[in-house]
């Protein structure tokens, strides 16, 4: 985020990224890393990490056109073979009560299914590729891929900052409820103590008062 004062949004995902960062490291001098937000620039800068390319563009509502810049350059760089591989780190919004921080690889691009492959097996799976037919695609199917596949990675990418706006607002309203509900508790008890502190003053001063009257008395 380009702000504070969201909780542990922000920390859940610089451990992360810091974590892939030195595996990929260790495997592969040669990792480029891209940073969105303030705060992701200089908690990485803490750590001892730089930046290759950072964007401060994005504010709580991201625009498709935005992202589709940088899209479009890692699509370049991947058909070109300047990028082996595209690594996220955000924050996926699950629910209003759940959001994780995750890393998704979105290229190379895989099968339907987050693991490239499927997944049933046995007489299923036979069954699925004995009932596989051929399709005759008008325009051909290497033309529908071509602007599919394009298309398909901006909208993921996108995706990961929606998620990322979400979970940042829902995080940073948590943690002003609880902060509110904090200061709410706090004024409660420096209320009561007030109070006692003032009642405990004036019984003191009620009892030299009823002090000095007997001793005018006597």
């Amino acid at each position: 985020s380009n702000r504070g004062l969201c909780g542990g949004y922000n920390g859940n995902v610089l451990r992360m990224a810091t974590r892939l960062h030195q595996q990929l490291k260790a495997s592969n001098p040669k990792v480029s890393l891209e940073v969105s937000g303030k705060r992701g620039l200089n908690g990485l800068k803490f750590r001892g990490i730089i930046a290759d390319q950072s964007f401060l563009q994005f504010e709580d509502q991201p625009r498709f056109d935005q992202v589709e810049v940088i899209a479009n350059r890692y699509l370049q760089e991947f058909t070109s073979g300047q990028l082996d591989r595209l690594d996220v780190c955000y924050t996926r919004f699950i629910s209003v009560s759940r959001q994780v921080a995750v890393v998704e690889t979105l290229l190379p691009l895989g099968s339907l299914d987050d693991s490239g492959t499927l997944t049933s097996k046995g007489p299923a799976l036979d069954a699925v590729q004995k009932t596989q037919s051929s399709y005759e695609f008008i325009p051909s199917a290497h033309s529908i891929l071509e602007e599919v596949v394009p298309a398909s990675f901006r909208v993921r990418l996108f995706k990961c900052f929606l998620d990322a706006a979400v979970s940042e607002q829902i995080s940073r309203m948590v943690a002003m409820k609880s902060a509110t509900e904090n200061a709410s508790d706090m004024i409660k008890m420096l209320s009561r103590t007030y109070n006692r502190a003032r009642q405990g003053q004036i019984t003191g001063e009620i009892m030299e008062v009823i002090g000095g009257v007997e001793a005018l008395g006597s």
